[in-house]
This record gives structure tokens, sequence and C-alpha cells, in this order.
């Protein structure tokens, strides 16, 4: 197993009615669980897992090949690992927002609880101009949702945060510190909203900012992030993956 056993440092977070105050989503680390506790990680190889991943554009991986998207290559981690996992069924698409996810996941009924739910949303609520207010009321409904889709377990649940599209060739000639901001802003209400429910948080929008000096991190469209890129997400989802599952 390539995490086999191990003790993680667990971020201390309180109750639902914590408050996070602004810019506390740049002292997140790169991968926390709001869960007040160490844990030691053992996972069933007998058991196969299900897991739902929702998104947009970077989670169907627009402009790579399918498996060079992250969720298949952490999926090809896990399998590498000894544990056996179904496809993950994927609920995205290119431009979708907050209210798109939302219609889509309208008439969900799923059969079973999933043993991983994760989401990746409101990059194109930034884009389009989105309020910050409807993003959270959004997100908060969907991440209600993808609990409810984890059998009711949030620790099964894992919040990535949104990427910074502004160190791409795309964002040439835009204001970039001002998306840069927009994009922090957006992050510090879908973590906040994370620790008030106690899901895993995963904070990939560091890393997709080394994009800027490294060419190959963008994907040929200029806008979106390469396979390399997304390997590296799914080298960072695979622990806290792990721990979201052995729960």
């Amino acid at each position: 197993m390539l995490a086999g056993l191990l003790t993680a440092s667990i971020v201390i977070a309180s109750c639902h009615k914590q408050r996070v105050n602004a810019g506390d989503f740049a002292r997140v680390p790169a991968d926390s669980l709001p869960v007040s506790m160490q844990d030691t990680i053992a996972l069933d190889s007998a058991k196969t897992y299900s897991w739902l991943a929702l998104g947009d554009s970077y989670t169907i991986g627009t402009s790579v090949a399918a498996e060079d998207r992250y969720v298949m290559q952490t999926l090809g981690l896990i399998r590498s690992a000894g544990l056996h996992c179904n496809d993950p069924e994927i609920i995205a698409r290119n431009g979708w927002t907050t209210r798109n996810l939302l219609d889509a996941l309208h008439d969900k009924k799923a059969v079973q609880p999933y043993d991983l739910v994760t989401i990746l949303i409101g990059v194109n609520n930034q884009y389009q101009g989105g309020s910050a207010d409807n993003y959270r009321e959004e997100f908060t409904t969907l991440l209600k949702q993808c609990i409810q889709l984890a059998g009711n377990k949030p620790s099964h649940v894992i919040v990535i945060s949104i990427p910074d599209y502004s160190v791409t060739p795309f964002a040439k000639g835009l204001n970039r510190p001002y998306i840069s901001s927009q994009i922090d802003a957006f992050n510090q209400i879908n973590y906040a909203i994370s620790v008030g429910y106690l899901t895993p948080y995963l904070n990939v929008t560091d890393e997709s900012r080394k994009a800027l000096g490294d060419a190959s991190l963008i994907a040929a469209d200029g806008l979106h992030f390469s396979g390399e890129e997304y390997g590296i997400w799914a080298t960072m989802l695979l622990p806290v993956l792990e721990r979201a599952i052995s729960k």
C-alpha cells in the first residue's frame, strides 16, 4: 500500500459556527482535514470503494486525455496501492458554475452511498462575475448534498480548492492580481464552509500557481492545466482520500 499505515497531523477545527476570517485561506496547508484528532490509516484491501467526482472543466480534464485527468491519475495511484476502487462516476462539464452543478444533481438518486465524494467548483462563478454571496449559498447547498451522497459521513467528502487560472497564458493582458485575489476570496468561502461541516479540504491553489513559471504545467489550450500538473494534484489527493475512506 502506497501510504500503508501512517500517522497524519490534522488541522484542528471547531464546530459548525466557527468563524473563518478573511485571509485564512492563504494559511491553509496543502492537505488539511478539519478533524480534531490524530488519524492512523488502516484501509480494507478486500473492499471495493466507490467514488463520485463533482466539478467543472478541471474535474473532466479539459484539453488533456481522459487518463490524464487528476481523477483518473488518482484512481491509478489507489489501485497501485493495492486497493480496489470502481471507476469514478464523474458529474462535471466545462464552464459549469455551482448553479449548473446543482441542476445536474437535482434528480440524483444514489442507489447506495458513495465511499468518497469529491467536489471542485467555483472558477466559473468567479469568471462569469458571480457574487460571493451567491457562491456561498449554492456551495453550502452542494456540500450538504455531497454529505448525503456520502451516506451522511462528512469525513468521506473532500473539498478541493479552486486553482488559479491567472497564471495561464489565457490571462495574459487581463488583471492577473485581481483574478488571483478573487480566486482566494472564493476559496476563503469554500474553505470556511468545509470547516463548518467538518469535511476534508485539499488546497491545490498554491500548487497551481507554480505554472506561472513552468509551461509544462499548462495544457495545450493555454487555459487549463496539463496532465503533469494533474498528476501532482493526484499525489496530493491520495493521502487525503485514504484518510477519508478509512473512517
